[in-house]
């Protein structure tokens, strides 16, 4: 099997790389080289897919057995046309990573598969769509609904369509779960986010990594929501990042009308924290019954830590500064909350 990765140097792209190398796969990759490191055994090939020589020269080494696209989330859809059509007559299949952003729903209703999705033409530019005044729908979903539409344009029923919701693990840039270990490492008094019984449904990097890679060795078609089928709850995700960083802290559980009465920003200042009822309500059936297979988010949690205490170090990126409340923050919203954040 020889596979094009459109990415490949860090989180997603990497854990695809190393799982497809392990099969014994063939795997060309192909970055800009300004991030990350090349997985050693992939063959690197350098290149902006924005640019159509570049990927005349990119199409000129195929065919490939299939694409994988895992770099095309900050992208127009316009810009994903443009390798689609690039590589369609190149390789027999596309497997591209989405977002459950994509669903005109999200976060306010339960989503399947079926539900309704963002309207954007395959070909807009970086200014379609718009972010709604209470963060939904997001301009970023409706750019990536129309990268979607491009996708099948192109590759039709060769194409495949992951959509994930959050995706942690080793490797994770954006610092949603670095900040839950590095927070329950320094202990104290935690502010946390009540229910400590909602479920959150966050999968592993690796576990993406494996069932893109079974869709691209398959034959089947279509959408596939991807998020952890049992999840885990609030309290459980917070209890076991106390006991892999042995952190000596206790959470303080603050009911969602207080943290919005103080002004909490939801999805950052408490990472994977939203009021929101269909923000972690994916049906991930559909995958599961086509091999999607997830590890428990314990392990992840366990796994993300020794990866930082080995000096884990996670590809810059700005979206990790934004993840994390403020000390003296926590502290203050603490203290009116009739807590003692040292004790």
């Amino acid at each position: 099997m020889r596979i094009l990765l459109l990415g490949g140097t860090w989180f997603l792209g990497k854990a695809v790389a190393k799982n497809a190398l392990a099969r014994g796969w063939r795997v060309t990759t192909f970055t800009r080289g300004r991030s990350g490191t090349d997985v050693p055994g992939t063959e690197p090939m350098r290149g902006d897919r924005t640019s159509p020589d570049d990927l005349r020269k990119l199409a000129e080494s195929g065919p490939w057995d299939a694409v994988i696209d895992t770099s095309s989330s900050d992208l127009p859809p316009q810009e994903v046309l443009l390798a689609t059509r690039a590589l369609r007559d190149r390789a027999e299949r596309w497997v591209h990573i989405s977002t459950v952003s994509v669903y005109a729903g999200w976060p306010h209703e339960p989503l399947t598969e079926e539900s309704a999705l963002l309207e954007c033409p395959p070909d807009a530019d970086a200014t379609f769509g718009y972010t709604g005044p209470d963060g939904s729908p997001t301009e970023y979903g409706f750019q990536k609904a129309g990268g979607e539409r491009a996708v099948i344009e192109a590759f039709g029923e060769r194409s495949v369509i992951l959509r994930p919701g959050v995706i942690l693990g080793p490797g994770e840039y954006v610092g949603r779960l670095p900040w839950w270990l590095g927070r329950a490492h320094r202990g104290g008094r935690i502010l946390a986010p009540a229910p400590a019984d909602r479920r959150i449904q966050p999968v592993d990097v690796r576990d993406v990594a494996r069932f893109a890679l079974d869709q691209a060795a398959g034959d089947g078609s279509g959408a596939f929501n991807v998020a952890h089928p049992e999840g885990i709850t609030f309290g459980d995700f917070v209890a076991a990042c106390l006991e892999v960083t042995g952190g000596a802290g206790r959470p303080v559980w603050a009911a969602p009308e207080q943290l919005v009465r103080h002004e909490v920003t939801q999805w950052t200042e408490l990472p994977l924290w939203r009021t929101h009822c269909g923000v972690w309500s994916v049906d991930s059936g559909k995958a599961a019954a086509a091999g999607l297979r997830c590890r428990p988010v314990r392990e992840t949690i366990a796994d993300t830590w020794s990866w930082l205490q080995a000096d884990g170090r996670p590809v810059a990126h700005p979206r990790w500064a934004k993840h994390g409340i403020d000390p003296e923050r926590e502290s203050k919203i603490l203290s009116d909350l009739g807590v003692d954040a040292a004790s």
